[in-house]
């Protein structure tokens, strides 16, 4: 699967179905194709570069931000919204985002340039196929949340 036909799938359809090497099939969507009636709100977006994170989330500390720099096992963050944010899966106030830096999927990150949102699909069709295991599918994956003060809670170790 060549990562600039994935690009290029997003910018032409907002969207696209990868069957990644566990099997299970992602959906990467554009921020700005989300659509609340029909996308799942439990939806997290990813980032290959942590200075991303402002378009989504307020104002991090630093210590927040050592933590989402610094970490080394997959992790999903839940944090407060940006109030500029209209777009994506809110819930509560709140957001879920995730720092990529497993090798190829941080590629495709970077090659498409914006943030993404990651939903699992429920439908079983798939334009590209990979071998690459997704690393928020591991079995270790952890769940923090932070608040923009430095406030930490585990919410999955």
């Amino acid at each position: 699967m060549e990562i600039k036909e994935v690009v290029n799938k997003i910018k032409e359809k907002g969207r696209v179905r990868i069957k990644e090497g566990n099997g299970s099939i992602l959906e990467l969507i554009d921020i700005n194709q989300w659509n609340p009636e029909t996308d799942d709100y439990e939806g997290i977006f990813l980032f290959f570069n942590l200075f991303q994170i402002r378009t989504i989330a307020e104002q991090f500390s630093e210590v927040s931000l050592d933590i989402v720099e610094f970490a080394t096992k997959p992790t999903i963050y839940h944090t407060p919204v940006n109030r500029l944010l209209n777009n994506g899966p809110i819930e509560h106030g709140n957001v879920r985002f995730s720092l990529i830096k497993k090798e190829y999927w941080n590629k495709l990150l970077f090659a498409y340039s914006q943030p993404l949102v990651l939903q699992y699909s429920k439908i079983q069709e798939f334009d590209f196929e990979t071998p690459e295991f997704f690393p928020l599918l591991s079995a270790g994956t952890k769940e923090l949340f932070l608040s923009s003060e430095g406030d930490i809670k585990i919410l999955k170790a």
